[in-house]
């Protein structure tokens, strides 16, 4: 059995070698051989099938490339994009600055009274005290109780000792800050006093016959010798009570979480010279 397959195997090599041989001598369509025509068949179908995964690699290597272009495009403009809300916000702050100092200028134009634009520098961290820091001081003219204002109304006074350049400001919603006051509509006088935890006024020391209702206007007396008479504290909120426990809320005027700019009054009322049996007039704020 073992010669007879060697012997068909021999058989079977001799017969692919003459095939071989014929195909080598046997001329294609092309001019070729029948064995060039096959060999170059199997060698392109080859490189077609390279050809097309190394095509895909770079294809897609392109579009990789082309991918992070876009990416670092879109980082670039997003940055853009934050810059210019940046300095949009800026512009916003810078209007609402100047509108501030329009208004602060109207005011100003209104007042009889000489008075100096001051902006605020800085506020006080402590909790529960009231003030903030302008940039006006002695080198300016300002003096302690000074009377500040905005175009919206009263804001407080000045206390302790101005520097050259700086100055600090009592806000009237401060514990210990106080105006003489008048109710607009009837002449009813009082005080009104801060430190309460609503941020809103109460306006006391009202006679018990003295009318007053929500939304009327409540202005200074000038009986303090600080603030000027007739400037806005604010308007009646709320009337709790009667007769002598009636506890009267004042929304002030100011809007005392945002004040850019202010004005400082840099004369004083003159108080009228009391008779014999005239009272005293009311404290404008215990002194620091």
């Amino acid at each position: 059995m073992l010669p007879r397959r060697r012997t068909l195997t021999l058989l079977v090599v001799l017969c692919l070698g003459h095939v071989l041989l014929i195909s080598s001598q046997v001329p294609s369509a092309s001019g070729a051989s029948a064995l060039d025509t096959v060999a170059l068949g199997s060698v392109s179908r080859v490189q077609s099938a390279i050809g097309g995964v190394s095509g895909g690699i770079g294809g897609f290597w392109r579009h990789y490339l082309a991918l992070g272009g876009v990416s670092r495009e879109n980082e670039a403009l997003r940055g853009r994009v934050l810059e210019l809300e940046g300095q949009l916000q800026g512009e916003r702050a810078r209007g609402a600055r100047v509108d501030a100092l329009e208004e602060a200028l109207k005011m100003q134009r209104s007042v009889v009274a000489q008075t100096i634009a001051a902006r605020v520098i800085a506020g006080n961290p402590v909790t529960g005290v009231m003030t903030i820091n302008v940039d006006r001081g002695t080198a300016d003219g300002v003096q302690p109780n000074m009377s500040v204002i905005t175009g919206a109304g009263i804001v407080g006074r000045v206390i302790g000792n101005p520097s050259g350049h700086a100055s600090t400001v009592q806000l009237l919603i401060d514990r210990t800050a106080a105006a003489g006051a008048l109710v607009e509509s009837s002449g009813a006088a009082g005080v009104v006093s801060g430190g309460f935890a609503d941020g809103k006024l109460r306006l006391g020391l009202l006679s018990s016959a003295a009318t007053v209702k929500e939304g009327d206007r409540v202005v200074t007396s000038g009986q303090d010798g600080i603030f000027p008479n007739g400037f806005l504290i604010g308007t009646v909120q709320a009337v709790n009570g009667t007769g002598k426990s009636r506890e009267v809320v004042v929304a002030p005027a100011v809007n005392f979480e945002r004040i850019d700019v202010v004005l400082i009054v840099m004369a004083k009322p003159e108080l009228p010279k009391p008779s014999p049996t005239s009272k005293p007039p009311a404290a404008g704020g215990k002194q620091p």
